[in-house]
């Protein structure tokens, strides 16, 4: 045996052990990442090398714990390398209708002491593990939350949280070295010194002080080994004194947004408040059903596709619920309660029921309205939720689908729903004879009112009017291909424009040049359009604020005179994001305190790092469609 192959043999073997070693202990470091670059080294996995190409293949899979067969198969493309080109699946060929619809586990956020609720502290991890979107897919890499990485989930648990009760949440990063999706570099993103994937957890709707908002900037590592320049904490207090209703929690990590949700980091969070919802008398137990909706595109061998290079939207011919590609439920002949959160990248969603059975709406993202809506269809922007209640007792058919009709990008855009593809969402099956459980008949109802505190007169008149402008670039001699996007013609980096003063209102007048429509996001803001006005003469308009970005020297006033459109009925309520739609000025109230009880936060709300607003089609977010937010005493 020569001196090469007895080299060669030595690090086979020292291989052998350290992927042994981590396969056995999968949630440990034992400083096995560096061991492995060393052995990758030694081996020298390259083109000339002596060793096999296949054996390299191996020990690389191997690293992460997962991999396939498949020759296309290259799951480290995140690494900023050249990716080879993998075959993207043909979503036609899975069945419909095939996976039950899942509920995630629900994390009660709060204690029980002699009959009351009190505070408790929750560990809640990211994960990198495999999923099973369709029964007839190979397991996907993703990563997600979870109590541990047996139980994490896609999506992540429901947290359950109680009105004035304080949530603690450490929150831990257990992801690999590299990211399982491809980032784009030329998009700012953070890029820890020493690698793993920053991650930092936004709650969507929350009421909090900056240090637990989950700013772009206060990212970590695994085990907290490297932290963005705004870190300051590993658990993250929820005081939780917003009205009751529905949130959500996702990645916010600085342009990573896109890309670490489409893996799988986001999860629902419902703040409870008995005294307001025990009188309404809901549909409860498991006739209340949280619906989580989100769009993919797979590769054959079951990872999550997505380009490398940055595009405008992504969109997905797959449509999960739950972390199933179009699943059924079964239902009683009753009334259901269905919590609906989009939480797709860029994809609206126009959903109905194919029998044309109507959504009673009660809610909309984290507040009920005044008094139900009943519509028969719905639009849904990227992290908009409605609370609604279907009464399936009055179905004339027992198998019901959940359509979409929605063209993208929306609202106008060349593409439509395929009928057989993504214009399907999930199907309901009444139970057969439909047969009540013999201990719980249906004694829900639809109630008559909702809150006193869902119209805009329920807060002060606002002290301050704010133009807010939204761009989209093209690259030169090229007219059809974004390059970003801009708020005001800003980009995150840059100084503070937006100080509201803490505890007050204002009216911003979000004036949209662009083709799509976008979800406006208020991080601690609650915010309600009140008017969408089109502009006329937009072509011209439009040139003028990309040379100029004055509102006033382009005279917006005389733009701001075209057709009135009507804010929806069951949006006009206090929400997280809002649609705005394109040639249009839309006049949003944003009130910065608790619209329940019209008082200022009871924290200090003006502390650093601040906050933030942007769009919530999460490719417009990372490049750059964000701005900083400062409140002021």
């Amino acid at each position: 045996m020569g001196p090469r192959i007895q080299q060669v043999a030595a690090v086979l073997l020292a291989a052998v052990v350290v992927v042994a070693a981590a396969r056995d202990e999968p949630r440990k470091n034992y400083g096995l990442d560096h061991s492995f670059d060393a052995v990758m080294s030694i081996l020298n996995c390259k083109s000339d090398s002596l060793i096999p190409s296949y054996i390299c293949s191996v020990i690389s899979k191997s690293r992460w714990g997962w991999g396939s067969d498949d020759p296309n198969d290259d799951n480290t493309a995140a690494d900023s390398s050249p990716a080879a080109p993998r075959p993207v699946r043909s979503a036609n060929d899975l069945q419909k209708y095939v996976d039950a619809l899942p509920q995630m586990a629900k994390i009660r956020g709060y204690g029980i002491w002699h009959g009351l609720p009190v505070p408790i502290k929750l560990t809640i991890g990211m994960y990198n593990k495999t999923w099973k979107f369709h029964r007839d897919m190979p397991p996907t890499p993703v990563f997600v939350y979870g109590q541990s990485l047996e139980t994490a989930t896609f999506p992540g648990p429901t947290i359950v949280a109680r009105q004035h009760v304080p949530l603690d949440i450490k929150w831990e990063n257990h992801l690999p070295d590299a990211h399982i999706l491809p980032w784009d570099p030329k998009v700012d993103t953070a890029i820890p010194k020493h690698g793993g994937v920053p991650t930092v957890v936004h709650l969507h709707g929350g009421a909090h002080p900056p240090e637990y908002d989950g700013s772009a900037f206060a990212w970590f590592t695994r085990d907290f080994r490297d932290r963005g320049p705004a870190w300051t904490r590993t658990t993250y207090r929820y005081p939780n004194v917003q009205a009751p209703g529905n949130l959500w929690y996702h990645d916010h990590a600085l342009g990573l947004t896109r890309v670490s949700l489409l893996a799988g980091l986001l999860a629902a969070y419902v703040i409870e408040k008995p005294e307001i919802e025990t009188p309404m008398n809901l549909p409860c137990g498991p006739h209340d059903l949280y619906l989580v909706i989100a769009d993919r595109k797979f590769y054959t061998n079951g990872s999550i596709y997505i380009e490398k290079e940055w595009q405008p939207e992504y969109f997905g011919e797959v449509i999960t619920v739950n972390g199933k590609a179009w699943p059924f439920v079964a239902v009683q002949r009753r009334r259901y309660r269905l919590r609906i959160l989009n939480a797709s990248n860029a994809r609206y969603f126009n959903i109905t029921l194919s029998n044309g059975l109507p959504f009673n709406v009660i809610g909309s993202d984290s507040s009920y309205l005044s008094k139900p809506v009943n519509v028969t269809n719905l639009v849904l922007s990227p992290a908009e939720i409605f609370d609604v209640i279907v009464d399936f007792s009055l179905s004339s058919t027992t198998d019901i689908e959940m359509l979409n009709s929605a063209r993208y990008p929306f609202p106008s855009g060349s593409q439509t729903p395929d009928p057989n593809l993504d214009g399907k969402v999930m199907k309901f099956v009444i139970t057969p004879n439909g047969k009540l459980d013999d201990d719980m008949p249906d004694n829900s109802e639809v109630p008559e009112n909702g809150v006193s505190y869902a119209g805009v007169t329920s807060v002060p008149p606002p002290v301050v009017v704010r133009n807010i402008t939204m761009y989209e670039y093209f690259a030169p001699n090229n007219a059809t291909k974004t390059t970003h996007l801009y708020i005001n013609g800003l980009q995150l980096t840059d100084p503070v424009t937006e100080t509201p003063k803490s505890g007050t209102t204002e009216i911003w007048q979000v004036i949209n040049l662009t083709g799509d429509n976008h979800p406006l996001h208020i991080h601690l803001g609650t915010l309600q359009a009140v008017k969408m006005q089109e502009l006329s003469d937009v072509q011209t308009f439009t040139d003028c604020m990309v040379k100029l970005n004055d509102t006033a020297k382009c005279n917006f006033d005389q733009h701001a005179n075209g057709i009135t459109m009507t804010v929806p009925e069951e949006e006009k309520t206090w929400k997280n994001v809002v649609k705005i739609p394109p040639g249009a000025v839309t006049t949003v109230v944003v009130a910065f305190l608790l619209v329940e009880t019209n008082q200022p936060y009871p924290f200090d709300a003006t502390t650093e790092p601040g906050f933030v607003y942007h769009c919530h089609i999460l490719d417009h977010e990372d490049n750059a469609m964000i701005r900083p937010l400062k409140l002021l005493r």
